[in-house]
């Protein structure tokens, strides 16, 4: 009983014609899933424009406008201006925004932007978000200035359109340092407690469709309405589930989490540009904001005009493309589908086990080794990225996201391939082609039957392609028993064969187009640094599709195909070392911070690159972290060098108010400047509160500490020129020492600075490129 599920003459043939056929569909699906044509300036006044939009980001997003910043300060001037000129009633919300994370309390003064048009029998309320803050390492041309600008152009184009419904463009501000303009919103104003319908966009890239992401919960008329209006929808339930599993938030996360409903959107491609200064005009995919821009208009339009509480539902949708057309069905299904693929797999085993194809024993050994490949393709593709990393540290500091990775992701796919490979061949003669195929679907019909548990948008990624596939399977063997019972001639035979495979082949299309597409995404969200996700869906498609596989095996010696396969992932690797060089176009990446001690009048250069660049050995050259401020180090292994004073620079005060307690009342300034204060703490703390001239005071809990330096950390970002009061509390520290760090964007200020060459761009990590200047204070119970 170790058969095949069937047999064809000229296997190969058929095997190479069914590749081809599923190559196809793996192609067409990519291409559906492009983006749009940007549309001129010239087109009609009620389209979205990109180049209409352009114009708006020449003006304020061709530099870095973190929160606090002059640049900041005059994006908000601007905008607001747009939107009054488009008459619009508009205010500045000014506020403490606030947030926390292990040992970390962080606040920050925003300047949001709230306009408002009323409608003519509301509802309820629209409210379109994107933050107009940049990460201070680069202008966010596309994070998140391209809705911002689609925000304006959409208002335009809804010039003379009298909406049924409240209108509110929110662009908010310090949504990179912890979405404290969208906590701000919520918690103290009106509109913000008011809730209604979100359509939040942002971007994790300069390039791709813009995808929907992310819904509320409970999402079935949203869906809907965003499946009838968009003319390019893009996006699917599965992203949504997998975002729950990042440890990512946009402004749309504390805004659901108080009680708001509706969508969020993204294009995700080109990431290796983000929070970079290349995540710029220059390189901004004028189709992404096309798209963009297009789906904001098309989503204000049909919600404006809808009857917002009719949207209300108490299901979520399962929704997604293929081959170019929404699929929506309710979350009831999910189970039954589930249930239904592993039926239908069952149904395979025992046509099989009839057919003495396989045994029970047998099928229950290519079940439980199933996981095999599956845990053998997610390690490799891990494996080769610190490969990679060790061969390249430049990558570490670039979190997986390579600007040319497609020879590396090629690699991925052929390591995923390989693991298959690996482990069919040697229970191939042992346990026989049926039997592994069989019990090769048990894996992704069980993983849909958890998602339904678990992630129920996810399932049908699972659950439809093990259907299919299982259904082809038990044509194909149907359509032998008919030869076989019938005894027909040599040319019914081989049009009996063509049919099997061609069942096989259609039962494995729903696999070809839903599962290479969701690898290709955790390509494009994930990395190379989280490999083993790719790798993982990869295999699972291969399990899926290992009739198709066998026909492709060569009668002889097909242990040469994984040889070929391993000898493949290695030459792909120095294929994609030499391909994916730093130069102008394509630039490294690198960290460098100023630090001064201004109790010792002592300066030291401060670099968390693993291998630092030429340009940064000007400055650092060893590992010796003695001469840094007290708490000042976070990580194990940085660089450092010795680095002239800085006259003039601005200096943290910190004056204590009083303490009650465990709670200590703190007065903070910087002098004139610094944009922002830190404050580390040798001991853990349980609470903070922030509090500015003319804003309300805001308090937030702190659990756990920080790690690779002291454990307790305050921030407040956009610090005003009068400081901040913070409060404290540090439980059973009766004496502990605490290092404010004042922090001015820019190095160019240090004597003897050089900026950086051409094809060298400033590091994603938040304390690069500043001038921190501190002091240590001994704070006691009296």
């Amino acid at each position: 009983m170790t058969g095949k599920l069937f047999d064809v003459p000229r296997r190969a043939l058929a095997g190479l014609c069914a590749l081809l056929a599923l190559a196809g569909v793996i192609m067409l699906t990519a291409m559906a899933d492009s983006t749009m044509q940007p549309l001129p300036a010239s087109a009609p006044d009620g389209e979205f424009s990109a180049e209409r939009a352009l114009r708006h980001l020449e003006r304020f997003a061709t530099e870095p406008r973190p929160i606090g910043s002059r640049a900041g300060e005059r994006a908000r001037d601007y905008l607001a201006g747009q939107l009054r000129a488009a008459g619009l009633d508009v205010r500045v919300q000014r506020a403490i925004g606030a947030n926390t994370s292990a040992g970390l309390a962080s606040f920050g003064q925003v300047d949001n932007i709230v306009a408002t048009a009323k409608g003519s029998q509301p509802t309820g309320t629209v409210v379109i978000a994107a933050h107009y803050d940049s990460a201070a390492m680069g202008p966010g041309a596309s994070d998140d200035a391209a809705a911002v600008a689609a925000m304006l152009e959409t208002v335009r184009a809804l010039k003379g359109t009298a909406l049924r419904n409240d209108l509110v463009l929110l662009m908010s501000d310090g949504e990179e340092d912890g979405v404290l303009g969208a906590e701000a919103f919520v918690r103290e104003h009106p509109l913000g407690r008011k809730g209604g319908v979100l359509l939040n966009w942002e971007a994790r890239g300069v390039s791709g469709p813009s995808l929907m992401f992310q819904t509320s919960r409970n999402n079935a008329g949203l869906v809907e309405t965003f499946a009838d209006a968009v003319p390019h929808p893009r996006g699917d339930s599965t992203l949504g589930e997998l975002y729950r599993l990042l440890p990512n938030n946009t402004d749309f996360t504390p805004m659901a989490e108080s009680g708001f409903t509706g969508m969020n959107f993204a294009y995700i491609e080109g990431s290796s540009r983000y929070h970079t200064a290349d995540d710029s005009l220059a390189h901004l995919d004028r189709g992404s904001l096309q798209h963009h821009g297009s789906n904001m208009l098309a989503l204000t339009r049909a919600l404006g005009g809808a009857d917002l509480e009719a949207l209300a539902s108490d299901h979520d949708l399962t929704y997604f493309r293929i081959f170019g057309t929404m699929v929506t069905y309710p979350n009831a299904l999910v189970w039954p589908l589930a249930g239904l693929a592993a039926a239908a797999v069952a149904g395979l085993a025992v046509l099989a086990r009839r057919r003495r194809l396989l045994s029970l024993p047998r099928l229950a050994v290519a079940a439980a080794s199933g996981v095999v490949p599956l845990l053998l393709a997610a390690a490799l593709a891990q494996g080769l990225w610190e490969v990679l990393v060790a061969w390249r540290p430049a990558y570490d500091g670039m979190g997986g996201l390579l600007h040319r990775p497609q020879a590396f992701q090629a690699a991925v796919v052929v390591l995923a391939a390989l693991a298959l490979l690996c482990w069919y061949l040697p229970l191939r003669r042992r346990l026989g082609p049926a039997a592994l195929a069989v019990g090769a679907l048990v894996w992704p019909a069980a993983l849909g039957l958890l998602c339904a548990q678990v992630a129920p948008g996810m399932s049908y990624v699972l659950a439809l392609p093990t259907l299919f596939c299982a259904l082809g399977g038990t044509a194909a063997m149907l359509l032998s028993g008919g030869v076989v019972d019938g005894g027909t001639g040599a040319g019914v035979a081989r049009r009996v064969a063509a049919f099997q495979v061609a069942a096989v082949t259609l039962g494995a299309v729903m696999a070809a187009a839903l599962l290479p597409a969701l690898a290709r995404t955790a390509f494009d969200g994930m990395g190379l640094a989280l490999g083993g996700v790719p790798a993982l869906v990869l295999a699972i498609f291969g399990l899926t599709v290992l009739p198709i596989i066998e026909l492709c095996l060569p009668e002889r010696r097909p242990s040469l195909v994984p040889l070929a396969a391993a000898g493949l992932a290695v030459l792909l690797v120095p294929i994609g070392l030499a391909r994916d060089g730093f130069d102008p176009a394509n630039p490294l990446r690198t960290h460098l911070a100023y630090v001064m001690d201004a109790d010792a009048r002592t300066a030291s250069w401060v670099s968390a690159d693993a291998e630092p660049p030429a340009w940064t050995r000007r400055y650092v050259s060893g590992h010796d972290t003695t001469p840094l401020p007290p708490g000042y180090a976070r990580g194990t292994s940085l660089w450092t060098g010795p680095a002239p004073a800085t006259p003039g620079a601005a200096e943290p005060r910190v004056t204590v108010l009083g303490r009650d307690g465990d709670t200590v009342r703190l007065r903070v300034t910087t002098g004139r400047a610094a944009r922002s204060v830190t404050l580390r703490v040798e001991r853990p703390i349980a609470a903070a509160t922030a509090a500015a001239d003319g804003m309300t005071p805001v308090s937030v809990d702190v659990t756990g500490v920080r790690s690779n330096t002291w454990p307790g950390e305050i921030r407040f970002r956009g610090l005003p020129d009068t400081g901040a009061e913070i409060s404290l509390r540090v439980p059973g520290a009766d004496r502990f020492r605490l290092t404010a760090v004042a922090e001015t964007d820019g190095l160019q200020r240090v004597p003897g600075f050089v900026p950086r060459p051409k094809g060298v761009v400033a590091a994603t990590r938040e304390d690069g490129d500043l001038v921190a200047v501190t002091r240590t204070y001994e704070i006691s119970a009296r």
